[in-house]
């Protein structure tokens, strides 16, 4: 039983990581960060499979944690989906690398590798794994040359970028 307990803590630590190639942005500042940002483009996942309209919206917890709500319309069913969250810094708040859990005690990565430090206008985060990224911007829509380099910069960083979707904001 003791082992086994083992191996469910250890693979929980695992979901915690830097995938090869991320590096986490420095001076990150939360307070800049908070706010409702707009999903550009995403590698699909089962948890937003279909979705359109997709928004994060991140608040301050009175815990000192962040409160994450992602937002998103379901076109097959008509209906809008939401999943609340909670993100912790993970080794302090001017790097920006947290944890963030919508299923009780566990926690995956949310990365910020890529962002705007002047305005906090774009971001481009990363999850445990290559095969979780986001483009994320203030507005629905961005410029083409932007969203292009933001690209690059994905592909440069190891991640399938052939395989963006690229999120209907209309």
């Amino acid at each position: 039983m003791k082992f086994l307990l083992m191996v469910f803590i250890v693979s929980l630590a695992g979901c915690v990581r830097i995938p090869e190639h991320v590096k986490p942005v420095d001076n990150f500042n939360l307070n800049a960060y908070l706010g409702t940002w707009y999903e550009i483009a995403r590698l699909d996942h089962s948890f937003e499979r279909g979705l359109t309209h997709v928004t994060a919206d991140y608040r301050l917890r009175d815990d000192g944690g962040i409160r994450v709500l992602n937002r998103g319309y379901d076109e097959k069913n008509k209906t809008w989906k939401e999943a609340e969250g909670r993100a912790y810094f993970v080794k302090g708040p001017d790097l920006g690398f947290l944890k963030v859990s919508f299923f009780g005690p566990f926690y995956g990565s949310y990365i910020v590798f890529e962002l705007d430090h002047e305005g906090y206008q774009y971001a481009l985060v990363s999850g445990p794994k290559k095969t979780y990224l986001w483009i994320l911007s203030r507005t629905p829509e961005m410029e083409k040359d932007l969203r292009e380099s933001l690209v690059a910069k994905a592909a440069e960083s190891g991640f399938d970028t052939s395989k963006l979707l690229f999120v209907d904001h209309d």
